[in-house]
């Protein structure tokens, strides 16, 4: 795909600025940069979705009732700005708004785009408007999703400047009405922002005096896709908590996937995508029902949400599976066939959804010694071992991450114990989740070829 006209990130002084705005159809394209065809899309972020709030896991969360008085009727006109961290930068996004566990429409208007400057604010003159089919509304019906028309990125005119990676993006959506039960990923590690109920509308604002409430959680928004001018192999992080990163550090970014991705980045630059589709508390083959009227902490099963938490995003070239340690806890009491059946079907399912895709298997860390009533007891560790044996020796997979290895204590059989703290509240930790130490060994361990043969 081949991009026409002049495109130069403008630097000042150290400080990235944006690039003058240009005139933008109702498609949402600038015409300074019209394509040849349409664009090529990678996944640059993705929060895998599970609903109806508050059901779930979050970490580090707010007291919610300020913003969300009524869960059941949701977020009431009012505007939620969500800051999240794009894995790579284009020229174009397009947002991906989830309805997955509503049971209502979803109307949204004043949905905008710009970029994370500090707390709710935004880089001034960078927010743009997100439009649906070419109108500035959209509505989402009860278990659907809807995708944005592209919208320029004019700070990301070069994509491949520098100072654009790490920065955040913030997307605001204006709910009309009411919404009703909302869909939502729990635990984001994320700051975001919320107006009080009633607020209306302040996509617009670039400041932040419209937005006193904190989230740490997002809310409808499940995927991102960044325009492309080059191959951009996504990879895709798919598991439960110790993926979803609880115990690691709010608003750090040093899960473990993010560790993969900045030393996949420093050896390809931004032609490469690592997303998260971790979920807490997450399982391969329970709970054998989920919906809004009957859910559960840890989402939908890993085989009911492969399709949209996966197969779904754009340009998936690996997956990298950990999942299995909630299957053998007290609240899932899941056999270790009945695991190894459910990553059977889960893989056959991703080779035939996305030809040519990768699946790595990751070995299961230790929760031995857990203080979590439900992890920890010996059957669920002899079931780990047989899992982990399954996922080295089975075949099933086209390489395995060692995860178990990189964070062992051969002493004790759990988790190293410079592992064990938890790095956001400084508590003592629970002997299930690494902190930032056991992230940071587990995405430093990872073999790049194995990831992504060849790169």
């Amino acid at each position: 795909m081949r991009w026409r006209g002049a495109a130069v990130a403008a630097i000042c002084l150290g400080v990235l600025c944006a690039a003058p705005a240009r005139a933008q159809s109702a498609d949402g394209r600038t015409s300074g940069t019209p394509l040849s065809g349409p664009p090529a899309w990678a996944t640059a972020w993705a929060g895998s979705v599970q609903g109806p709030y508050p059901v779930g896991n979050p970490s580090a969360q707010p007291d919610q009732s300020f913003a969300f008085p009524n869960p059941a009727e949701g977020a009431r006109d009012q505007t939620l700005r969500l800051v999240l961290r794009p894995d790579m930068w284009g020229r174009e996004a397009r947002l991906r708004i989830s309805n997955a566990f509503g049971t209502r429409p979803l109307t949204l208007d004043g949905v905008h785009a710009g970029l994370h400057l500090g707390g709710a604010a935004l880089v001034p003159g960078t927010n743009r408007p997100v439009r649906f089919g070419g109108q500035d509304r959209v509505t989402v019906p009860p278990g659907g999703e809807a995708w944005s028309d592209p919208v320029a990125l004019p700070f990301a005119a070069d994509p491949d400047a520098a100072l654009l990676a790490g920065r955040k993006l913030a997307v605001s959506l204006h709910v009309v009405g009411v919404s009703g039960p909302m869909t939502w990923h729990a635990k984001a590690l994320q700051t975001s922002y919320a107006t009080a109920p009633g607020a209306g509308a302040h996509g617009t604002d670039e400041g932040e005096a419209a937005f006193p409430y904190s989230t740490a959680s997002w809310f409808f928004l499940d995927a991102v896709d960044m325009a492309v001018s080059a191959p951009t192999p996504v990879v895709v992080a798919f598991g439960d908590s110790i993926t979803d990163g609880t115990a690691s550090t709010m608003n750090g970014d040093d899960r473990w996937p993010d560790v993969l991705s900045r030393r996949l980045h420093a050896r390809l630059g931004n032609r490469v995508s690592v997303v998260n589709a971790g979920i807490g508390g997450n399982q391969v083959v329970g709970p054998a029902e989920y919906g809004p009227h009957k859910p559960f902490p840890g989402g939908p099963s890993a085989l009911s949400r492969l399709d949209r938490d996966v197969i779904g995003l754009s340009g998936v070239a690996s997956v990298i599976w950990l999942e299995g340690v909630n299957d053998f806890s007290r609240n899932g009491e899941a056999t270790l066939e009945a695991v190894q059946a459910g990553m059977r079907e889960g893989v056959a399912r991703l080779r035939a959804g996305i030809p040519g895709v990768r699946v790595i298997g990751a070995t299961l860390t230790s929760a031995k010694g857990s203080s979590s009533p439900a992890h920890g007891h010996p059957e669920q560790d002899e079931k780990r071992r047989g899992l982990n044996a399954f996922v080295r020796e089975s075949g099933l997979f086209d390489g395995v991450v060692d995860f178990d290895a990189a964070t062992l204590d051969p002493a004790s059989g759990g988790l190293r114990p410079e592992m064990v703290p938890e790095s956001t509240t400084g508590g003592k930790g629970d002997r299930l989740h690494p902190n930032r130490a056991g992230y940071l060994a587990m995405g430093s361990g990872i073999d790049l070829g194995v990831v992504l043969r060849g790169r």
